[in-house]
């Protein structure tokens, strides 16, 4: 799996999985800060949230304009200084007056452009690592682990965001909205870790930073790319756009888990769970799994006595501490409809072997499905997820809401098995794994030269509007029947999808 990679693939890995780990950190909590801390209605701390989350994709694109200019190493390490300089401010309890605000949204402008910087640009340096040609045909299985790197971080990020905060509550006094800023310090340290791996690793990577005055080794890469015509330049960014205009929809689709899947853990999902089905909602019982599944493959493919002891010995240590925590179980676990959020990221790390293994065993056999069919294979999964929740959900009520105190508060109207929710996360992940690092693979082989970081930047904000769109869920919960909700996502994706098979001779022509 890990074998054949540049190694300034894991070091430029390592260095995002810190970023991730914060930013996701600062997300698990932002929303209910907001409402906390200022006093601002649901509605308007939604309208901030996602307008957030839109910009963190839409800024890339003017990030990857100005790597094309100056370098993608000098964009990344700018990024990263001024997302620090945003991540700070949020960690310095101000109050929740008018200034307070005012500076939080600074705070956000600065996270979101310097996130702008960094992200782009740091996975078009992943992307330059395959311009060598005896790495070529690794470009699909690095950016496979560079993904899964992401997710590492999101994983943890939840837990952690919701122990520093009890810890600054329960430790150290601070008042229940004092202590969120703790949870966005974390952000900060996570930071300083990603800048300390990227310039103790940078050798491994330097090649790829760009720039006007870079020379060397960088020149010998470049020389690899072929020479495009006008023609062959307007080709590939049709190409690109194609692709990006698909996209879009299977991230509004996708992110509904953070809107109306979510709505559904918390009006139509039961709150309680016991016995095999709570281990899965404590996040180091999924760690376990993790090693399981890794430890599994290494079991099979080290070439080694020792290597295939080791991983024996993880395996049955694992198994063991699973065995000995479900002995240790004693009732009903109470759960809230956050807690699925780590379902995806969780997924994402145990399958990438196996989504690796399977593409290996089809490239070894001349049958690997080129990158544009991956992604129009995810529209298709992504579709299955929506069609299973669809199915489920006929005969269910419709949303209901009671006035408390003046407010609309949202009723707890059914008692759905978790396992409906825990499914339909891993069949979209099967989608995301299809889609989203094989696009970013795509897009990385494909976008000419000059416009290399433009078009990483196209890509993020194609996500950016996905993102936006994700308002349809929310305007749709409610308004009609559940399975009419699902339905639309279904057939979004799937007519996603067969726009993609329409135009898969011409994109494929440029691969």
């Amino acid at each position: 799996m890990f074998e054949g990679q540049p190694k300034g693939l894991f070091a430029l890995a390592l260095a995002n999985t810190g970023e991730r780990f914060g930013y996701y950190t600062m997300l698990a909590v932002f929303a209910l800060f907001l409402r906390a801390n200022y006093g601002l209605s649901a509605g308007m701390a939604g309208t901030i949230y996602s307008s957030f989350l839109m910009f963190v994709y839409f800024f890339p694109l003017f990030g990857g304009m100005l790597a094309d200019k100056f370098g993608f190493g000098r964009m990344v390490t700018t990024g990263i200084i001024i997302m620090f300089a945003g991540y700070l401010l949020l960690s310095v309890p101000l109050g929740g007056d008018t200034t307070a605000l005012i500076v939080m949204l600074l705070a956000l402008l600065l996270i979101g452009f310097g996130t702008g910087l960094f992200k782009g640009n740091l996975q078009v340096m992943v992307g330059d690592l395959y311009n060598d040609p005896k790495y070529a045909d690794k470009r699909d299985s690095g950016f496979s682990i560079f993904y899964m790197a992401i997710n590492i971080g999101a994983l943890f990020a939840p837990t952690a965001a919701i122990k520093i905060k009890e810890w600054a509550e329960t430790s150290l006094g601070y008042s229940s909205n004092d202590a969120y800023h703790f949870s966005f310090a974390v952000a900060c340290a996570s930071l300083v870790l990603s800048i300390a791996i990227y310039y103790l690793f940078r050798s491994t990577f330097r090649h790829t930073e760009g720039g006007k005055k870079k020379a060397g080794k960088a020149q010998a890469v470049a020389s690899n790319e072929p020479e495009l015509t006008k023609e062959e330049t307007k080709q590939r960014i049709v190409a690109l756009c194609l692709v990006f205009a698909v996209v879009i929809f299977f991230w509004m689709a996708f992110h509904q888990n953070g809107l109306s899947l979510t709505y559904f853990a918390d009006e139509f999902t039961n709150h309680t769970v016991s016995g095999v089905q709570s281990m899965a909602f404590d996040v180091w019982n999924l760690v376990l799994i993790i090693f399981i599944v890794y430890a599994g493959f290494a079991l099979f493919q080290s070439k080694t006595s020792k290597g295939r002891g080791i991983a024996a010995a993880i395996i049955v240590a694992a198994v063991a501490i699973l065995v000995w925590k479900y002995n240790q179980l004693q009732g009903e676990l109470g759960i809230t409809a956050p807690i699925f959020q780590q379902f995806n990221p969780f997924y994402v790390v145990a399958l990438t072997p196996v989504s690796m293994a399977i593409f290996g065993t089809l490239a070894a056999k001349g049958k690997e499905p080129s990158a544009p069919r991956k992604i129009a294979y995810g529209m298709i999964v992504a579709a299955a997820a929506y069609a299973l929740m669809a199915f489920f959900s006929f005969g269910l009520p419709m949303p209901q809401t009671e006035l408390v105190n003046g407010e609309p508060v949202a009723q707890h109207v059914a008692d759905v098995t978790p396992n409906l929710l825990i499914g339909t996360y891993l069949i979209l992940t099967f989608g995301e794994l299809l889609l989203s690092p094989m696009g970013i693979s795509f897009v990385s082989k494909v976008a000419p030269p000059k416009y290399k970081g433009m078009m990483m930047g196209g890509w993020f904000v194609a996500t950016a509007i996905g993102n936006q769109l994700v308002v349809v869920g929310g305007l749709l919960w409610g308004a009609v029947p559940l399975w009419v909700c699902w339905g639309v996502f279904l057939a979004v994706c799937l007519i996603a999808a067969v726009f993609m098979f329409a135009m898969m001779k011409r994109l494929e022509k440029v691969c």
